[in-house]
């Protein structure tokens, strides 16, 4: 074991995160220029590992984005807690495969101890089965697979083992501001990412659930917690009543949003969201654990395992202990229930609160000073998310490219409801006020040149 090689890695990843607030957020387009270094063709001896790490933090750190760092607002990215990271490279050093529990007990048993948790933290059904997945994509992915197993089943096919080729149609219900990775769920899974009904919604980015058509026969509706833009909530406990009411299925894609049930101040945008079927979010958000780490649950505690167990001569069974690899579409899979372990009991459910709450009321903090100085708020701000106009479409986009180039923070360009806006998302544990007060200052000062 190479102790120094490790030693300076551990020391050359502690100055990048000492130095992430003060950088410019962006990479200077030298920076990004400077990476032509690694292009180079493949050695044909050995070279010497610590310059191999050398060369990746002196060219590579530079051309990072600040992703870990207070002022990326560009997407709903969490940094990583300093003890989920500590955890992350621990479990790194152990390299457990983490797909059945006989080889490696330590970390699927944190696996499911951390799904209990979450449940509890999140407010969902004690009795849910648990995914720890690559993210939000791939745990609607698992959940609407579950679901599929689920409806078919009701009507009397087997999905898993004769496919769906004959099988009777499922009807997939979704809102107009559905998120692409659901989306992308129904395509992969043979549902079809065109043969959906899609519901209207409101000027929030709220489903309209007087809309609904009647349902009849298997049928599946994709809710939203945490509008992509708005950060608003479909009615989902009204939704539920009328699905349930026709034996439907419910699915939440709560990337982020789902993590307003842990707190106080927001349980009452989840109203309704425990009588799911199924839900999915990333811990790799709001719990700001590193990357990739997301999740899917299902009430029904046998639908996600028949959609997604593996068997082979080789495979050790477990009747007593939870295979992991069971849950899931992957056999080779890191541990990342033990950074989602050591985050919640790190924070608690105290902390989990108030690190959620605290952005919240940063993403507030937004929306009163652009306001306050002219600007339009698109939004109403329910959570962690802002739209800003500086104008027309041409000044507004101008405005985010300058801020980008400017470093003090980044903010990307959407479209809601037909007008051109700058998204600010906050949801970074070591994001401040000063922060906040920081990156308003750029953005009023670019946007009045």
């Amino acid at each position: 074991m190479n102790n120094e090689l490790l030693t300076d890695a551990s020391t050359r990843a502690i100055r990048y995160l000492e130095g992430i607030g003060e950088r410019s957020v962006a990479p200077t387009a030298a920076a990004v220029e400077a990476l032509r270094a690694f292009d180079e063709s493949l050695p044909d001896r050995e070279t010497d590992p610590a310059e191999t790490l050398r060369l990746l933090d002196e060219i590579g750190s530079p051309g990072t984005m600040a992703m870990a760092g207070p002022r990326f607002f560009g997407f709903v990215i969490g940094g990583s807690l300093p003890v989920a990271l500590a955890a992350n490279w621990l479990a790194d050093a152990w390299d457990q495969n983490t797909g059945l529990w006989r080889p490696t007990p330590t970390t699927s048993f944190l696996e499911q101890i951390s799904l209990r948790w979450l449940l509890d933290v999140l407010r969902l059904p004690p009795e849910c089965s648990g995914a720890f997945v690559t993210g939000a994509t791939v745990a609607n992915f698992c959940a609407l697979a579950a679901a599929r197993h689920a409806v078919l089943k009701q009507a009397g096919w087997n999905a898993e083992a004769d496919g769906l080729f004959g099988a009777p149609p499922i009807t997939v219900i979704v809102s107009a501001e559905a998120h692409p990775s659901v989306t992308k769920s129904l395509g992969l899974l043979g549902l079809g990412r065109s043969r959906v009904v899609k519901i209207p919604v409101d000027d929030k980015g709220r489903m309209l659930a007087a809309q609904l058509p009647v349902i009849s026969g298997p049928t599946i509706i994709c809710v939203q917690a945490g509008n992509v833009n708005t950060g608003s909530f479909d009615p989902i406990a009204e939704i539920c009543r009328v699905a349930h009411a026709a034996d439907a299925w419910v699915h939440v894609d709560g990337a982020f949003g789902l993590w307003a049930a842990a707190t106080p101040s927001r349980a009452h945008l989840a109203n309704g969201i425990a009588d799911a079927d199924s839900w999915a979010t990333d811990a790799h958000k709001w719990l700001n654990v590193p990357y990739d780490c997301g999740l899917a649950f299902v009430r029904d505690q046998y639908s996600l395992p028949a959609a997604m167990a593996i068997t082979a001569e080789y495979l050790p069974t477990e009747t007593e202990h939870r295979n992991p690899a069971d849950f899931t579409p992957e056999l080779s899979r890191r541990a990342r229930g033990v950074e989602v372990w050591a985050a919640l009991r790190s924070l608690g459910r105290e902390g989990i609160a108030r690190m959620i709450e605290r952005n919240c009321e940063q993403a507030r903090r937004f929306a009163d000073q652009l306001s306050a100085a002219g600007f339009e708020i698109l939004n109403d701000v329910v959570l962690n998310q802002v739209l800003v106009s500086f104008g027309d479409a041409e000044k507004t986009q101008r405005v985010i490219k300058e801020l980008q180039d400017d470093g003090t923070c980044w903010c990307g360009v959407t479209v809601w409801q037909g007008r051109t806006a700058m998204r600010i998302s906050v949801s970074c544990w070591s994001t401040t006020d000063a922060d906040v007060d920081r990156s308003v200052a750029a953005m009023i000062g670019i946007a009045r040149r």
